[in-house]
Protein backbone atom coordinates (compact mmCIF):
# COMPACT_ATOMS: atom_id res chain seq x y z
CA UNK A 1 0.00 0.00 0.00
CA UNK A 2 2.81 2.21 1.06
CA UNK A 3 4.42 1.89 -2.14
CA UNK A 4 1.07 2.08 -4.10
CA UNK A 5 0.75 5.56 -2.57
CA UNK A 6 3.94 6.27 -3.14
CA UNK A 7 4.13 5.56 -6.60
CA UNK A 8 0.93 7.54 -7.48
CA UNK A 9 2.31 10.44 -5.59
CA UNK A 10 5.49 10.49 -7.69
CA UNK A 11 2.99 10.22 -10.75
CA UNK A 12 0.61 13.33 -9.30
CA UNK A 13 4.34 15.34 -9.10
CA UNK A 14 5.77 14.08 -12.52
CA UNK A 15 2.43 15.74 -14.32
CA UNK A 16 2.63 18.84 -11.88
CA UNK A 17 5.73 19.47 -12.66
CA UNK A 18 5.02 19.51 -16.38
CA UNK A 19 1.90 21.86 -15.87
CA UNK A 20 4.26 24.22 -13.80
CA UNK A 21 7.15 24.36 -16.38
CA UNK A 22 4.12 25.22 -19.07
CA UNK A 23 2.84 28.02 -16.67
CA UNK A 24 6.73 29.12 -16.76
CA UNK A 25 7.09 29.42 -20.29
CA UNK A 26 3.97 30.87 -21.21
CA UNK A 27 4.57 33.85 -18.69
CA UNK A 28 8.27 34.19 -20.25
CA UNK A 29 6.59 34.13 -24.11
CA UNK A 30 4.20 36.99 -22.61
CA UNK A 31 7.03 39.12 -21.34
CA UNK A 32 8.34 37.92 -25.34
CA UNK A 33 5.64 38.65 -27.40
CA UNK A 34 4.53 41.92 -25.88
CA UNK A 35 8.10 43.54 -26.07
CA UNK A 36 8.11 42.22 -29.94
CA UNK A 37 4.51 44.09 -30.00
CA UNK A 38 5.67 47.43 -27.63
CA UNK A 39 9.32 47.87 -29.23
CA UNK A 40 10.83 47.15 -32.66
CA UNK A 41 9.60 44.38 -34.78
CA UNK A 42 12.21 41.63 -34.18
CA UNK A 43 12.67 38.05 -35.98
CA UNK A 44 14.79 36.98 -33.35
CA UNK A 45 12.19 37.76 -30.69
CA UNK A 46 9.36 36.14 -32.56
CA UNK A 47 11.64 33.06 -33.71
CA UNK A 48 12.65 32.87 -29.51
CA UNK A 49 8.81 32.93 -28.86
CA UNK A 50 7.72 30.50 -31.08
CA UNK A 51 10.36 27.59 -30.10
CA UNK A 52 9.21 28.62 -26.56
CA UNK A 53 5.46 28.05 -27.58
CA UNK A 54 6.60 24.52 -28.87
CA UNK A 55 8.17 24.17 -25.63
CA UNK A 56 4.87 24.74 -23.58
CA UNK A 57 2.93 22.65 -25.90
CA UNK A 58 4.97 19.67 -25.71
CA UNK A 59 4.57 20.11 -21.77
CA UNK A 60 1.37 20.24 -22.08
CA UNK A 61 1.33 17.20 -24.63
CA UNK A 62 3.18 15.02 -21.69
CA UNK A 63 1.29 15.78 -19.04
CA UNK A 64 -2.38 14.98 -21.09
CA UNK A 65 -0.72 11.68 -22.39
CA UNK A 66 0.86 10.76 -18.72
CA UNK A 67 -2.41 11.57 -17.50
CA UNK A 68 -4.27 9.56 -19.88
CA UNK A 69 -2.21 6.33 -19.71
CA UNK A 70 -2.08 6.27 -15.85
CA UNK A 71 -5.85 7.13 -15.45
CA UNK A 72 -7.53 4.68 -18.65
CA UNK A 73 -9.16 7.22 -20.15
CA UNK A 74 -9.08 10.52 -22.80
CA UNK A 75 -8.24 13.36 -19.93
CA UNK A 76 -11.53 15.39 -20.41
CA UNK A 77 -13.81 14.28 -17.79
CA UNK A 78 -13.50 17.33 -15.59
CA UNK A 79 -12.79 20.82 -15.41
CA UNK A 80 -8.82 20.89 -14.20
CA UNK A 81 -8.20 18.24 -17.78
CA UNK A 82 -10.28 20.14 -19.98
CA UNK A 83 -8.87 23.54 -19.00
CA UNK A 84 -5.10 22.06 -19.54
CA UNK A 85 -6.49 20.71 -22.77
CA UNK A 86 -8.11 24.12 -23.44
CA UNK A 87 -4.66 25.68 -23.31
CA UNK A 88 -2.69 23.23 -25.29
CA UNK A 89 -5.57 23.58 -28.19
CA UNK A 90 -4.66 27.57 -27.90
CA UNK A 91 -1.21 26.92 -27.94
CA UNK A 92 -1.16 24.64 -30.60
CA UNK A 93 -3.48 26.64 -33.04
CA UNK A 94 -1.11 29.63 -32.76
CA UNK A 95 1.42 27.46 -33.72
CA UNK A 96 -0.13 26.92 -36.98
CA UNK A 97 -1.18 30.41 -37.62
CA UNK A 98 2.44 31.87 -36.66
CA UNK A 99 3.37 29.27 -39.82
CA UNK A 100 1.29 30.80 -41.85
CA UNK A 101 1.44 34.26 -40.55
CA UNK A 102 4.31 35.93 -38.92
CA UNK A 103 2.31 38.64 -37.17
CA UNK A 104 3.57 39.61 -33.15
CA UNK A 105 0.28 40.00 -32.72
CA UNK A 106 -1.26 36.59 -32.52
CA UNK A 107 1.22 35.43 -29.77
CA UNK A 108 0.31 38.41 -28.21
CA UNK A 109 -3.18 38.34 -27.82
CA UNK A 110 -2.99 34.23 -27.60
CA UNK A 111 -0.50 33.80 -25.03
CA UNK A 112 -2.49 35.68 -21.92
CA UNK A 113 -5.51 33.62 -22.45
CA UNK A 114 -3.37 30.68 -22.27
CA UNK A 115 -1.89 31.66 -19.16
CA UNK A 116 -4.78 32.36 -17.83
CA UNK A 117 -6.73 28.92 -18.40
CA UNK A 118 -3.46 26.93 -17.18
CA UNK A 119 -2.96 29.27 -13.92
CA UNK A 120 -6.62 28.94 -13.02
CA UNK A 121 -6.60 25.16 -13.40
CA UNK A 122 -3.22 24.64 -11.73
CA UNK A 123 -3.45 27.59 -8.84
CA UNK A 124 -7.27 28.27 -8.28
CA UNK A 125 -8.99 24.74 -8.38
CA UNK A 126 -8.69 22.80 -5.05
CA UNK A 127 -6.40 19.18 -5.36
CA UNK A 128 -9.93 17.55 -5.12
CA UNK A 129 -11.18 18.84 -8.30
CA UNK A 130 -7.18 17.97 -10.00
CA UNK A 131 -7.36 14.62 -8.96
CA UNK A 132 -8.53 11.59 -11.31
CA UNK A 133 -11.24 9.57 -10.49
CA UNK A 134 -13.58 6.86 -12.01
CA UNK A 135 -16.03 8.20 -14.79
CA UNK A 136 -19.57 8.35 -13.92
CA UNK A 137 -21.38 5.85 -16.14
CA UNK A 138 -22.42 8.70 -18.79
CA UNK A 139 -18.80 9.11 -19.42
CA UNK A 140 -18.18 5.89 -20.02
CA UNK A 141 -18.57 5.84 -23.82
CA UNK A 142 -16.37 6.35 -26.68
CA UNK A 143 -17.59 9.82 -27.34
CA UNK A 144 -16.26 11.23 -24.48
CA UNK A 145 -13.27 11.58 -26.42
CA UNK A 146 -14.82 13.15 -29.89
CA UNK A 147 -17.11 14.76 -28.18
CA UNK A 148 -16.03 17.14 -25.90
CA UNK A 149 -12.55 17.21 -28.00
CA UNK A 150 -13.93 18.80 -30.63
CA UNK A 151 -16.39 21.01 -28.67
CA UNK A 152 -13.03 22.05 -26.82
CA UNK A 153 -10.93 22.82 -29.99
CA UNK A 154 -13.58 24.77 -31.56
CA UNK A 155 -13.37 26.76 -28.66
CA UNK A 156 -9.95 27.37 -28.77
CA UNK A 157 -10.42 28.48 -32.48
CA UNK A 158 -13.40 30.44 -31.78
CA UNK A 159 -11.29 32.38 -28.50
CA UNK A 160 -8.50 33.73 -30.65
CA UNK A 161 -10.76 34.04 -33.90
CA UNK A 162 -12.53 36.72 -31.52
CA UNK A 163 -9.89 37.95 -30.01
CA UNK A 164 -8.48 38.77 -33.51
CA UNK A 165 -11.65 40.74 -34.02
CA UNK A 166 -11.14 42.49 -30.75
CA UNK A 167 -7.80 43.54 -31.67
CA UNK A 168 -9.35 44.80 -35.20
CA UNK A 169 -11.65 47.08 -32.95
CA UNK A 170 -9.26 48.00 -30.97
CA UNK A 171 -7.06 49.12 -33.89
CA UNK A 172 -9.83 50.39 -35.76
CA UNK A 173 -10.55 52.85 -33.12
CA UNK A 174 -7.02 54.18 -32.86
CA UNK A 175 -6.81 54.71 -37.00
CA UNK A 176 -10.29 56.49 -36.98
CA UNK A 177 -8.99 58.98 -34.00
CA UNK A 178 -5.80 59.68 -35.38
CA UNK A 179 -7.74 60.58 -38.70
CA UNK A 180 -9.63 62.96 -37.30
CA UNK A 181 -6.64 64.51 -35.54
CA UNK A 182 -4.01 64.86 -37.85
CA UNK A 183 -4.57 66.48 -41.27
CA UNK A 184 -3.18 63.83 -43.82
CA UNK A 185 0.10 64.66 -45.64
CA UNK A 186 1.77 62.78 -47.97
CA UNK A 187 3.85 61.54 -45.21
CA UNK A 188 0.62 59.96 -43.08
CA UNK A 189 -0.68 58.55 -46.33
CA UNK A 190 1.89 55.84 -46.53
CA UNK A 191 1.43 55.29 -42.44
CA UNK A 192 -2.42 55.22 -42.88
CA UNK A 193 -2.11 52.95 -45.89
CA UNK A 194 0.17 50.07 -44.01
CA UNK A 195 -2.43 50.57 -41.25
CA UNK A 196 -5.08 50.18 -43.13
CA UNK A 197 -3.34 46.99 -44.81
CA UNK A 198 -2.95 45.48 -41.11
CA UNK A 199 -6.29 46.00 -40.38
CA UNK A 200 -7.51 44.12 -43.44
CA UNK A 201 -5.10 41.48 -42.39
CA UNK A 202 -6.38 41.16 -39.01
CA UNK A 203 -9.63 40.90 -40.06
CA UNK A 204 -9.64 38.27 -42.98
CA UNK A 205 -7.47 36.11 -40.26
CA UNK A 206 -10.18 36.54 -37.71
CA UNK A 207 -12.59 35.30 -40.32
CA UNK A 208 -10.76 32.15 -41.73
CA UNK A 209 -10.18 31.21 -37.87
CA UNK A 210 -14.10 31.53 -36.45
CA UNK A 211 -14.88 29.86 -40.28
CA UNK A 212 -12.19 26.96 -38.87
CA UNK A 213 -14.20 26.49 -35.38
CA UNK A 214 -17.90 27.07 -36.34
CA UNK A 215 -18.03 23.51 -38.20
CA UNK A 216 -15.75 22.09 -35.68
CA UNK A 217 -18.56 23.78 -33.23
CA UNK A 218 -21.51 22.28 -35.15
CA UNK A 219 -19.87 18.75 -35.12
CA UNK A 220 -19.11 18.76 -32.26
CA UNK A 221 -22.72 19.62 -31.03
CA UNK A 222 -24.69 17.14 -32.88
CA UNK A 223 -21.95 14.51 -31.99
CA UNK A 224 -23.20 15.29 -28.31
CA UNK A 225 -26.32 14.95 -29.20
CA UNK A 226 -25.75 11.58 -30.62
CA UNK A 227 -24.51 10.87 -27.40
CA UNK A 228 -27.25 12.15 -25.06
CA UNK A 229 -29.39 10.09 -26.95
CA UNK A 230 -27.57 7.54 -26.23
CA UNK A 231 -26.16 8.31 -22.40
CA UNK A 232 -29.79 9.76 -21.13
CA UNK A 233 -32.36 8.87 -24.14
CA UNK A 234 -32.97 12.23 -25.79
CA UNK A 235 -30.82 14.45 -28.37
CA UNK A 236 -31.97 17.54 -26.68
CA UNK A 237 -33.09 18.24 -23.09
CA UNK A 238 -32.17 21.89 -22.51
CA UNK A 239 -29.96 21.63 -20.32
CA UNK A 240 -27.66 25.19 -19.62
CA UNK A 241 -24.45 23.66 -21.33
CA UNK A 242 -26.98 22.59 -24.43
CA UNK A 243 -28.67 26.34 -24.71
CA UNK A 244 -25.63 28.67 -24.31
CA UNK A 245 -23.90 26.38 -27.06
CA UNK A 246 -26.86 27.06 -29.34
CA UNK A 247 -26.56 30.47 -28.16
CA UNK A 248 -23.02 29.61 -29.31
CA UNK A 249 -23.65 28.47 -32.55
CA UNK A 250 -26.43 31.21 -33.26
CA UNK A 251 -24.16 34.19 -32.91
CA UNK A 252 -21.28 32.93 -35.13
CA UNK A 253 -23.15 31.50 -38.10
CA UNK A 254 -24.61 35.32 -37.75
CA UNK A 255 -21.45 36.40 -38.14
CA UNK A 256 -20.28 34.43 -40.74
CA UNK A 257 -23.59 34.49 -42.47
CA UNK A 258 -22.97 38.85 -42.51
CA UNK A 259 -19.75 38.00 -43.91
CA UNK A 260 -20.55 35.67 -46.45
CA UNK A 261 -23.48 37.78 -48.26
CA UNK A 262 -21.37 41.03 -47.39
CA UNK A 263 -24.43 42.46 -45.51
CA UNK A 264 -21.67 43.77 -43.06
CA UNK A 265 -17.85 44.76 -43.80
CA UNK A 266 -15.16 45.82 -40.83
CA UNK A 267 -16.19 47.27 -37.75
CA UNK A 268 -20.50 45.49 -37.61
CA UNK A 269 -18.99 41.81 -37.83
CA UNK A 270 -15.89 42.30 -35.41
CA UNK A 271 -18.39 43.30 -32.82
CA UNK A 272 -20.83 40.54 -33.45
CA UNK A 273 -17.20 38.47 -32.89
CA UNK A 274 -16.28 40.17 -29.91
CA UNK A 275 -19.36 39.22 -28.66
CA UNK A 276 -19.20 35.83 -29.38
CA UNK A 277 -15.69 36.19 -27.18
CA UNK A 278 -18.02 36.65 -24.11
CA UNK A 279 -20.99 34.00 -24.84
CA UNK A 280 -17.78 30.99 -25.27
CA UNK A 281 -16.49 31.86 -22.16
CA UNK A 282 -20.16 31.49 -20.43
CA UNK A 283 -20.73 28.70 -22.29
CA UNK A 284 -17.52 26.88 -21.44
CA UNK A 285 -17.00 28.03 -17.63
CA UNK A 286 -19.63 30.89 -17.04
CA UNK A 287 -22.75 27.73 -16.94
CA UNK A 288 -20.84 25.61 -14.58
CA UNK A 289 -21.11 28.73 -11.70
CA UNK A 290 -24.85 29.19 -12.19
CA UNK A 291 -26.18 26.00 -11.39
CA UNK A 292 -26.33 22.34 -12.01
CA UNK A 293 -27.20 20.35 -15.02
CA UNK A 294 -26.50 17.06 -16.98
CA UNK A 295 -23.47 18.07 -17.83
CA UNK A 296 -21.80 19.22 -14.14
CA UNK A 297 -19.86 16.25 -13.83
CA UNK A 298 -16.36 16.78 -12.31
CA UNK A 299 -17.31 20.65 -12.24
CA UNK A 300 -18.56 23.40 -9.65
CA UNK A 301 -21.89 22.34 -8.46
Amino acid sequence: MINLNKHINNRILMENNYINISFALFLINLMIYWTNVALKRSNILQRLGTIINISANLALSISLILRWIYNGYFPLSNLYESLIFLTWGLSFLQLILERKNKSPFIGAITTPVGLFTIGFASLSLPDTMKRAAPLVPALRSNWLMMHVSIMIISYAALILGSLLSILFLVLYTIRSTRTNQINLNSNYSIQQLSRINLLQSIDNLSYRIIGLGFPLLTVGIIAGAVWANEAWGSYWSWDPKETWALITWLVFAAYLHSRLNKAWQGKKPAILASVGFVVVWICYLGVNFLGQGLHSYGWFL
